[in-house]
């Protein structure tokens, strides 16, 4: 039974258009299925964390990221007597706003939009579930609940300040209530992002041998989880011992957020997800502790991995072709596919129209953005950058 701070499907704000309900699926059991089927959904399996998508068949991409993620957001959130249903579809909806080549990307195209509003990936995730996913008869996007929108939107925390543009604009149709923390099931996604991407960019990393074992086991946390295993383990091969430490460090983030989030629920004693929304404060966290050593990986993980020689090489050449490909569509519009040149049609000004090409450019898998560029701009290939010898 679910706990009074859980959101209750029967409780729901409902949609922005009303539509008949299924007779066999709650209403966020829907969501999470439309999100599944989704275009965005599935073209995350050729974009990439932090390696480009050729570069291996071993290394995350957006799509087994976000299946690790809703695998770690179901636990936890059954363990929290939360509602699993929406924990779920917001942990499957919340990369959907990536553009190709990761947080680089990312970087590149957010520069390039700076004088028409920005680019942001949070955002970008809420204008496909509520526009750019167009294969409804009745509306745009996928008519998902006003939770799981609000989930998407800010399952980081309260957006306030400098909103991005896409969440902007969808906000004055559709009230997100922006200024507070989002459900308990949001925030849980939001920790299992964090858990998953910590625990899978060491395995990536260590696949591409940019890294040492030896290096891990220093760290803190990872000391002690190695230390573990050679004890029980004396004898273990390389390979062995790496993965039982790495899951062993997985088991340990979830044990800590699920201790300390339980505490702080006790602390609070919500009634109703309403309380969760405005106790001014995450319920779902990480121990100071815990949080610390992280910090310490990730900086890490920041040295070694996102700022390798070969990983900056790469970085550099995915940057310039995401820094011609804009300008490239600006000026020839034509060249977009026909389902987007209506909207091209119907563009008022310049902004509207970098807004377009800025989606059409963010949804581009990594493999779809290389051969763009070679065959509207051509030049040098992506370099070879780190590979793992599959």
């Amino acid at each position: 039974m679910a706990a009074p701070y859980a959101t209750d499907p029967a409780q729901s704000r409902g949609r922005l258009y009303a539509e008949e309900e299924s007779a066999h699926r709650s209403l966020f059991q829907r969501d999470r299925d439309r999100i599944i089927h989704a275009s965005a959904f599935r073209r995350l399996k050729h974009k990439t964390q932090v390696f480009i998508e050729h570069e291996g068949d071993y290394f995350r991409t957006r799509l087994t990221h976000s299946i690790e993620v809703a695998q770690v957001a179901r636990t936890m959130a059954a363990s929290l007597d939360l509602n699993v249903e929406l924990t779920e579809a917001v942990a499957l909806a919340h990369d959907l706003g990536h553009t190709p080549f990761g947080h680089t990307g990312e970087e590149a195209l957010n520069a390039l939009m700076a004088p028409y509003g920005g680019f942001d990936h949070n955002a970008q995730a809420l204008r496909i579930v509520t526009d750019l996913e167009r294969h409804y008869a009745e509306w745009d996007g996928l008519n998902l609940t006003w939770e799981t929108l609000e989930g998407i939107a800010k399952h980081n925390g309260p957006v306030t300040g400098d909103i991005p543009w896409a969440l902007a604009e969808y906000n004055k149709r559709h009230d997100l209530e922006l200024h507070t923390h989002a459900s308990a099931e949001a925030q849980v996604a939001a920790l299992s992002d964090d858990i998953a991407y910590n625990n899978h960019d060491l395995h990536d990393g260590l696949r591409a041998e940019l890294f040492s074992t030896d290096e891990l086991a220093e760290l803190p946390i990872l000391h002690d989880c190695f230390a573990e295993v050679d004890r029980q383990y004396p004898e273990l091969n390389y390979y062995r011992r790496r993965h039982e430490a790495l899951r062993r460090f997985f088991g340990l983030l979830v044990e800590d957020v699920l201790a300390v989030s339980a505490a702080n629920i006790k602390a609070l004693a919500p009634a109703s997800v309403r309380d969760v929304r405005a106790a001014g404060r995450m319920m779902i966290q990480f121990s100071p502790a815990l949080w610390r050593d992280l910090k310490t990986i990730r900086q890490f993980l920041f040295t070694r991995m996102y700022r390798a020689p070969a990983v900056v090489e790469m970085r550099v050449a995915v940057t310039q072709m995401i820094d011609e490909l804009f300008p490239f569509f600006m000026t020839n519009p034509e060249e977009l596919p026909k389902q987007w040149r209506k909207d091209v049609a119907d563009a008022r000004d310049e902004t509207a129209l970098a807004r377009i090409v800025s989606d059409y450019i963010a949804g581009m898998t990594d493999r779809f953005a290389i051969q763009q560029h070679a065959r509207l701009i051509g030049g040098t290939p992506v370099p070879a950058g780190v590979t793992d010898g599959h």
